[in-house]
């Protein structure tokens, strides 16, 4: 009896102690304080007027007692570009909030920056307080902020049951120039109405929103004329730094078909994070230009870096790399590519053996299931075509239509082709070529035990002397985009 009566004075207090500690006790003690995630919220790039990201600032108590905060307030005031929000709660003053002994507070913080007449990025500063039991903390909240050029669709036309809305940002018998003062910021499609053109200077940044674009209408022309120095850069509109590989974060830069005299060209350019890099379309009517391109690097597209329907393209220095459907696709048409580099390491499972670096064809069914035909020829010297696909190169044709494809010089990942079937001469077959990086990717050469070196034909060589870097490939030229270089 002795024993239970213990027991039961014990189980008493226990259960006493859970219900006091349940029901919590704020303590004024002015030497407990809080403590924060980060004694600074630095937000990355924000366009001016747009908003942001939401950042996260976990407040803890790592006390044993409860504690109340009297008051949460940015310093700025109403005059703050950050607002707060805390359990719901939102704006730039939050009083007498408890966090529980041992627990913490989630608040989430965004900023919204009003333009200036600033070209370049500019600091925004504001300062988050708490006040607790009569001590201040401080956390700092930083911001970069940038002006730019908005282009918001107004219109709305539909292809295909399909709408695209957009923004003529070059009519018809107009020339715009684009300059790289302040970024472009697109939502829609910027579209270059039929003879227009739209000329994108050397350093511009493009930033494309999600489901928009560059679209250029039927006879309508586009120039991108960056340098070496100097791309032009055209990638999503989220400048995070959890986006910066993140694919299919804007749509494609679409061309229909063009009139004689005004081929679209794209030189020095960087193309990245969208759906599509590059999409040229002869569906209208048969074009009358081609699509030039020279010195520029597509990469991380979810769908292709390069799509075409009977589209002659002819690409020169340039690199297409991790896709999610494929670098270049094709149906119909008459390509020429050199010094191109075309790698595939796409990390997600949508990239299989049915989707490859490179996929053309010349024949094609409709919706109604109705196969039609168009004549094919590609040629493609001192290239590379490699990926983690047994045949990074795969080619579908039917008898009628004619089709042809020459690789000279090149390196190719193929089970199922050689270099004693038609259509290769001097070609390598499955061997590595030994890239920097295959993740990101980065298709320099990294060793001097690559395959590649010095075995390009000096003939295109010459044709193109100065690699994707600026550096000579006369005399010896690498296959590829990049001449090595040494480490």
């Amino acid at each position: 009896m002795k024993t239970r009566h213990i027991l039961f004075i014990i189980t008493i207090l226990l259960l006493a102690g859970y219900s006091c500690k349940k029901n919590g006790q704020i303590n004024p003690d002015s030497n407990l304080k809080l403590e924060f995630s980060a004694d600074t919220i630095l937000f990355d790039t924000v366009f001016a007027s747009l908003g942001s990201a939401t950042h996260e600032l976990r407040i803890y108590n790592k006390h044993s007692d409860d504690l109340k905060i009297s008051s949460i307030r940015l310093v700025r005031g109403d005059s703050s570009p950050y607002r707060l929000n805390l359990d719901g709660e939102s704006g730039t003053e939050i009083y007498d909030k408890i966090i529980p002994a041992e627990d913490s507070l989630f608040s989430f913080l965004r900023v919204t920056i009003n333009p200036n007449d600033l070209n370049t990025p500019f600091v925004v500063e504001d300062e988050l307080e708490f006040v607790t039991n009569g001590n201040t903390q401080i956390v700092k909240l930083l911001a970069w902020g940038q002006n730019a050029n908005y282009i918001v669709a107004d219109k709305v036309v539909n292809i295909g049951g399909v709408p695209y809305p957009y923004h003529i940002v070059a009519d018809s018998l107009e020339t715009t120039i684009w300059t790289p003062e302040r970024p472009y910021v697109v939502y829609g499609y910027a579209l270059i109405n039929s003879y227009g053109t739209l000329k994108i200077e050397a350093g511009t940044q493009v930033y494309c929103h999600q489901g928009g674009g560059i679209f250029s209408w039927s006879d309508g022309q586009l120039i991108i004329d960056g340098t070496a120095d100097d791309p032009v850069v055209i990638q999503g509109d989220r400048l995070e730094a959890y986006y910066q590989d993140i694919p299919g974060q804007w749509e494609q830069i679409l061309m229909m078909d063009g009139r004689a005299g005004a081929d679209h060209r794209i030189s020095h350019a960087i193309i990245r994070n969208g759906t599509i890099g590059l999409n040229c379309q002869s569906t209208l009517k048969v074009t009358e230009c081609a699509l030039r391109i020279d010195n520029t690097i597509i990469e991380n597209q979810s769908s292709y870096g390069l799509h075409s329907i009977l589209y002659p393209v002819e690409a020169k220095n340039f690199v297409i790399a991790n896709c999610g459907y494929g670098n270049f696709w094709a149906f119909g048409g008459d390509y020429r590519f050199v010094h191109g580099t075309l790698c595939n390491f796409w990390s997600a499972d949508e990239h299989d053996d049915n989707k490859n670096a490179i996929f053309v064809a010349n024949r094609a069914i409709d919706a109604n299931d109705e196969v039609f035909y168009y004549p094919f020829h590609m040629e493609m010297d001192n290239c590379i075509v490699y990926g983690k696909q047994k045949d990074e190169f795969k080619g579908v044709f039917g008898p009628d239509a004619d089709s042809s494809y020459i690789f000279d010089h090149c390196l190719i990942k193929s089970e199922k082709y050689n270099g004693d079937m038609p259509g290769f001469s001097h070609c390598l077959f499955n061997l590595d070529p030994l890239f920097v990086n295959l993740a990101k990717p980065d298709c320099h050469i990294d060793s001097i035990a690559s395959p590649v070196i010095g075995m390009g034909n000096p003939l295109y060589g010459n044709e193109v002397p100065y690699d994707l870097d600026g550096n000579s490939r006369i005399g010896a030229p690498d296959m590829g985009a990049y001449q090595y270089v040494g480490n």
